[in-house]
């Protein structure tokens, strides 16, 4: 059995939404809104075990999730092709999906802003002038600007991990510790 198969699907599912929506904003010149939005459907999800229940939960019935939609849509400020869209995606059980089609709206966005989204995990969070001479530094070696997606790790003890596309950078002390045990192990 493939367990990579489910992801694939949702991915794709995720794509096909995102891509009419992202296209349905940029022919209304409301890429700002749309961004605005995804950022109000990402909060919802990191902070609402309801949200993220109504979602994905299998006990909601389409309609159910249609008017939960229906319903939250006006109260998170989300615009209406939005909000038209998740009532579509819930008609059609696939609101499963929407993590993924944040992502994607992410990204597209950010490219059509010629944006570049970096990945950076921390021992501890960065502050605002570390968060902005990284993104200098990163924008210096991308060649585009740099959004900071920062997360935090408290098991790298000191450092950073950068991942900018393909390329990834490790300066924890954690790494640094792990690479020095391996040349313990060939000596020793």
């Amino acid at each position: 059995m493939d367990v990579s198969e489910p992801a694939s699907i949702s991915t794709g599912i995720a794509t096909r939404y995102a891509t009419a929506i992202f296209e349905l904003a940029k022919e209304e010149k409301a890429l700002e809104k749309l961004e605005t939005d995804v950022a109000a459907l990402d909060a919802a999800l990191v902070e609402s075990e309801d949200f993220r229940s109504l979602i994905s939960s299998p006990l909601y019935s389409r309609d159910q999730q249609a008017k939960a939609i229906g319903a939250l849509a006006p109260k998170m400020g989300l615009d209406k092709m939005m909000a038209n869209a998740l009532q579509l995606m819930a008609s059609k059980r696939r609101l499963f999906v929407l993590p993924q089609l944040n992502k994607v709206l992410s990204a597209l966005i950010a490219e059509e802003k010629g944006e570049v989204t970096a990945d950076v995990v921390s021992a501890r969070p960065l502050n605002d002038a570390q968060t902005a001479a990284l993104a200098k530094t990163l924008k210096a070696n991308a060649g585009k600007d740099v959004k900071i997606n920062a997360t935090v790790d408290e098991r790298l003890i000191g450092g950073l991990v950068v991942k900018l596309g393909s390329k990834m950078v490790d300066t924890s002390i954690r790494s640094k510790l792990n690479a020095l045990q391996n040349i313990m192990k060939e000596v020793g």
